[in-house]
């Protein structure tokens, strides 16, 4: 493994654990170089290639880091811990796998982000659905949230 700090490929692991969930490796590593910089890493199963459909027909590469982001994104500033955000993307991305196909809509992988948002916190939700869906005025904010069931009176 590279050092992300100096560059340098003589690392070691001084430390490796599985995570909460089961599904990965964290392994601590240090640099041999001078500074002697520590770093994270995580090891995941990779059942297969993915690549994603996207709605113009195009395809390109399945990236984890692309959903993570996104995810985080919705999720700044809400009181989600960062093992729950790990788990909610780990999740996601084996429900990908586990649908059995190498190519994937990017339409499905947005409706299981959004699927998993409506139940994990409902502000990050709209959040993500404003960018997913594409709200252009506040009425769609307006429309959106007036179908949310925790805004509904009895």
């Amino acid at each position: 493994m590279i050092c992300p700090f100096c560059r340098e490929k003589d690392t070691s692991v001084v430390d490796s654990r599985p995570t909460e969930d089961g599904t990965s490796i964290r392994r601590r590593r240090v640099c041999a170089c001078e500074r002697k910089e520590r770093f994270t890493t995580f090891e995941r199963v990779q059942f297969r290639e993915l690549t994603v459909v996207k709605s113009n027909g195009r395809r390109v590469p399945f990236d984890r880091d692309k959903i993570a982001k996104s995810i985080t994104i919705a999720l700044r500033k809400r009181p989600i811990d960062s093992e729950s955000i790990e788990k909610f993307i780990s999740k996601i991305v084996r429900n990908l796998e586990g649908l059995g196909e190498n190519e994937i809509p990017s339409s499905t992988i947005g409706k299981f982000v959004m699927d998993g948002l409506a139940n994990l916190d409902q502000v990050a939700y709209v959040r993500f659905a404003s960018v997913y869906r594409n709200f252009k005025e506040a009425k769609d904010f307006e429309q959106f949230i007036g179908n949310l069931n925790v805004y509904k009176t009895d």
